[in-house]
């Protein structure tokens, strides 16, 4: 984690969206904050769903839950999988997609029936900024090789993380992001979008709904694929400019999902850092907190 127009959808959208508030109709209502979108996805927050009929719902579902460990970062692998194990999907099936240049560094760590992790090998690069750009490049070529035969929904987020609380099926949506815990009551000219007009990922200063963090986002498998095949050629575009977007594969990111509205919006609930930002009171629950570390030299 790092410091600091409405597109129609398939009869999916609206399946989806019936199903979810058929599983929170009458169930607890949150006045604290906001809940749903202008273009009406509903954003999620403890209170607002209940587990039980989405477990039923989902049943048969298997999810796909995408980590880079790239060079350094795969001394994270080992906590990040342990607070999964514990937290993430609990019941349902998953497979833990490790994108590393060090699979002989992958640790072994006990598994419930029915999920699994899958060690895939790629290069490093450089350059933080490189890998973190190139996500976006792996998970498309990986989405068309084999995700779309594997799994049903894909979870995309960062690995220097741990699972801390309750993360299940309520976050599953064709399309999904997360509000940035630096930005989710922020005014939208103090968003940190690309203000450049020469880069694909720019972002006029009227325009704007929230400013999306690049450690988790998702949805099935067919929407990932677009998403980051999208954002994976506007960087090349980019890059064959001699451009880079000001905050990388999240800028890109940002600029997607303005114009393919995400049909679900996840608090700050599912992204935070307890040692930069101080804590709200309407904040319930920490389900996926930033671990201590030294950027400079895991980067590096």
């Amino acid at each position: 984690m790092d410091p600091r127009g409405f597109r129609g959808k398939s009869a999916n959208f609206w399946l989806c969206g019936f199903l979810f508030f058929a599983a929170v109709l009458g169930f607890c209502r949150r006045a604290d904050v906001l809940v749903m979108t202008p273009w009406f996805a509903p954003i999620i927050w403890d209170g607002v769903f209940d587990s039980a009929i989405l477990d039923a719902q989902f049943e048969s579902t298997t999810i796909g839950l995408t980590v880079f460990a790239i060079k350094k970062y795969v001394v994270f692998l080992e906590l990040f999988l342990q607070t999964a194990e514990k937290h993430f999907m609990v019941g349902h099936r998953v497979t833990y997609y490790v994108f590393t240049d060090r699979p002989a560094d992958v640790p072994s760590v006990p598994l419930a029936e029915g999920r699994q992790v899958v060690v895939l090998e790629v290069r490093n690069y450089a350059r933080w900024q490189d890998v973190s750009m190139h996500r976006m490049e792996m998970i498309s070529n990986f989405s068309q090789e084999r995700f779309l035969r594997e799994v049903d929904y894909l979870v995309c987020v960062d690995v220097d993380m741990k699972f801390s609380d309750h993360v299940g099926v309520e976050i599953l949506s064709p399309l999904f992001g997360t509000l940035h815990p630096g930005f989710y009551r922020a005014a939208r000219n103090d968003f940190t979008y690309e203000r450049r007009p020469r880069s694909q990922a720019y972002i006029p200063r009227d325009e704007g709904d929230f400013y999306y963090a690049g450690g988790f986002f998702g949805g099935s498998v067919v929407e990932v694929l677009q998403l980051t095949t999208a954002c994976h050629q506007a960087m090349v575009v980019d890059q064959a400019n001699g451009i880079e977007a000001v905050w990388h594969d999240e800028s890109h990111l940002n600029r997607y999902l303005l114009y393919h509205k995400p049909t679900k919006v996840l608090s700050p609930e599912y992204l935070w850092d307890e040692r930069m930002l101080q804590r709200p009171p309407f904040l319930r629950r920490l389900r996926y907190v930033a671990v201590p570390k030294n950027h400079a030299e895991i980067r590096h």
